[in-house]
């Protein structure tokens, strides 16, 4: 079984519901454990800046599919929910983005994955829920809570878990 970390988004609709919803068809899709799920984080827009705030959250999975197989469970599950990757506007308003961060300590490099990501460390908005989860995890060499230390969290905030 292999560890991947997986990064959720989105700034349109029960956006904290659909989260509850595409975790369960992460694990059932996936043939996965969940093994951490950080809390619900209130974080403004990145890129486009002209839309609403995002929801944003990470999990962790143990999973026996290789990095490509589970990249297409997450992209369905983004479709499932209503995202059209191409249809959308880039940085744009979305009921759901999965982001796959890393897995295991895969290096990969093809047109339809790169691993890790190559922007996660740039964004404080994956950084905080995955520090949450695995603040001593390497990815890329690199350890989430070194690499968080380094942006500026002042606009993101904790929401209150929904019990």
């Amino acid at each position: 079984m292999a560890s991947a970390l997986i990064a959720l988004g989105g700034n349109v609709g029960d956006v904290r519901a659909t989260f509850r919803a595409a975790i369960a068809e992460i694990c059932g899709r996936a043939q996965a454990a969940l093994v951490a799920r950080s809390a619900d984080y209130e974080t403004p827009p990145w890129g486009d800046e002209d839309q609403a705030s995002f929801v944003n959250a990470a999990i962790e999975i143990e999973t026996g599919l290789d990095p490509q197989a589970l990249l297409a469970v997450l992209q369905g599950i983004e479709r499932k929910f209503g995202r059209e990757r191409d249809k959308a506007r880039r940085w744009g308003p979305r009921t759901l983005d999965l982001d796959l961060i890393a897995y295991d300590d895969v290096a990969l490099q093809s047109p339809e994955l790169t691993l890790p990501h190559p922007r996660a460390f740039e964004r404080a908005f994956v950084l905080v829920p995955l520090a949450e989860i695995a603040p001593e995890r390497l990815i890329g060499g690199r350890k989430v809570s070194t690499a968080l230390a380094s942006l500026s969290t002042q606009e993101i905030k904790r929401l209150p878990d929904t019990g």
